[in-house]
């Protein structure tokens, strides 16, 4: 039978970049020129051991005749150095390379007929030519490069046994069992329970992540993976960065009025008021916002207070622009756009701020278009009346990934983040209803506002209008809840920030906010 002369091994051997050099009294263990690790008293066949593993090939060898315990001691404290090639016939068929420093591998036992099937957080893509298996559970990548590997990967989709597959593949029951095992030691295949069931669907814990965002927090921090992360500037010298400032769209231009700092100041709560009065309010009042208001909102929010161009010198050989809220590496990669239903002084439709110009261009008058993003606005916020202008912040990604790398994605939502912050106080300051939301239409939004989605789509929405008198305000929910720490506080900078006047009613309970 073919099968009956095919077989496994497993051998050890030092990731890419990886030389050891022996010294006098020590050995040194370098990557890509840099020293890693300095080892002294090791033996010459520890050394021999070492420099075997230098571009290993694999093979069945053994691979060392030095005495086990010294060449474990010296391993353990490499290991992050270490990759595992698991060996059918004379052809790597799997290749295992660390991801989290530190941590060994230990290939877990597979019973022939063990039910196993591909960890659902696990998944295959293409990297650097070859298709690889990850999962933000795993400190290892597994590098698929032969067929049944291949093969089995994708077969395990699906669920299967050890003997199915050894049919399947024409493969002794053996070596699938090994390739399984390693596959599991590394977490990337869940194998079942004595009675057939998976520990994993039993995991609280596990059970409470979805596959992206489980992915999306491994990937855009340190710690879970080896690729490039931070400010590398991965294409400079090759692509141009993106402009601070965007350019214009077509379309008419309406001029926004311009506030005074000094009547600002005059008239401007407290920090402490605006937050501890802070609240989302989700009804509007019978006048609407108008232009006077909604051009002094904007204007402290989000309006651009200088421009650079590049500074290599300074770290930032990229244009760059000053806004009231802070930004990952003055990247200001977030524009607005706003959906209008009611605003005395500007007429309906959808418009772009311009940041720099401090005006909005109308990009779309449609009006089923700007009723179609209103509409979604009104069910994420809960089925509400439709606010005054519904505010799209879109990200401009490029302007973020030019610089950074893994954490690009994540910066923009940061910068969501204060942005939708710095709304809620200005807003608040203003006596305006403020509302941000969790969630929106991102291609909807493309479409309405004439976006490529891929360079520029939403991130995020802010519902924004005049607010209601606070008689007409039911109270913020947390004051029927039980109080921990100054719980009255909110209270209290309301009644500062929205007096009630005489001969309205009084706050009484209501429901939460």
């Amino acid at each position: 039978m073919k099968t009956a002369t095919r077989h496994t091994h497993t051998r050890l051997a030092f990731v890419a970049g990886v030389s050891v050099r022996n010294r006098e009294g020590h050995l040194d263990v370098t990557r890509d020129g840099r020293t890693q690790f300095r080892i002294r008293g090791a033996s010459p066949e520890v050394f021999a051991a070492l420099e075997g593993m230098t571009g290993c090939l694999a093979a069945p060898e053994p691979l060392t005749t030095a005495p086990e315990d010294q060449l474990d001691a010296v391993l353990t404290r490499i290991v992050r150095l270490l990759e595992h090639h698991v060996v059918l016939d004379d052809t790597v068929a799997l290749r295992l390379e660390p991801l989290v420093p530190g941590l060994g591998h230990t290939p877990a036992e597979v019973g022939p007929d063990t039910a196993v099937r591909l960890n659902r957080f696990a998944f295959l893509r293409g990297h650097e030519g070859d298709l690889v298996l990850e999962s933000p559970l795993s400190p290892r990548r597994a590098r698929l490069l032969a067929d049944p590997a291949r093969e089995l990967a994708a077969a395990l989709g699906a669920g299967t046994t050890a003997r199915e597959q050894a049919l399947a593949l024409d493969l002794p029951v053996t070596a699938v069992q090994d390739l399984l095992g390693h596959l599991a030691g590394a977490l990337l295949v869940d194998t079942a329970d004595a009675d057939g069931s998976f520990a994993a669907d039993r995991d609280d814990v596990l059970r409470q992540w979805d596959f992206h965002d489980l992915l999306f927090h491994s990937r855009s921090r340190m710690g879970r993976h080896d690729y490039p992360f931070g400010g590398v500037f991965p294409y400079r010298g090759t692509i141009e960065p993106r402009p601070a400032v965007k350019p214009l769209p077509a379309g008419p231009v309406v001029l926004l009025p311009r506030p005074r700092l000094e009547d600002i100041a005059a008239h401007d709560p407290s920090l402490t008021a605006v937050l501890e009065g802070r609240r989302s309010v989700r009804s509007y009042a019978e006048a609407p916002l108008d232009l006077d208001r909604l051009g002094e909102f904007l204007y402290r929010c989000a309006r651009v207070r200088a421009v650079t161009e590049p500074r290599p010198d300074e770290g930032m050989p990229y244009p760059a622009s000053s806004r009231p809220y802070p930004t990952g590496g003055a990247s200001y990669d977030l524009e607005l756009y706003l959906s209008v239903h009611r605003v005395a002084g500007l007429e309906r439709g959808m418009y772009f701020y311009d940041a720099a110009g401090h005006r909005l261009v109308l990009v779309n008058a449609d009006e089923d278009d700007r009723d179609s993003m209103l509409a979604i606005a009104r069910v994420s916020a809960g089925n509400i009346d439709t606010p005054d202008v519904l505010i799209t912040v879109t990200s401009r990604f490029q302007r973020l990934s030019w610089k950074y790398r893994s954490l690009a994605y994540a910066a923009t939502l940061k910068n969501v983040g204060v942005l939708y912050q710095t709304m809620y106080l200005v807003a608040t300051g203003m006596g305006l209803a403020p509302c941000a939301l969790g969630g929106g239409d991102s291609d909807l939004a493309a479409k309405t506002l004439g976006l490529d989605y891929l360079v520029e789509s939403s991130v995020g929405e802010f519902l924004l209008g005049s607010r209601p008198a606070p008689h007409q305000l039911p109270p913020a929910g947390h004051l029927t809840w039980t109080p921990v720490n100054d719980a009255d506080w909110h209270l209290r900078s309301e009644r500062v920030l929205h007096p009630v006047h005489p001969g309205t009613a009084p706050d009484q309970p209501g429901s939460p906010s």
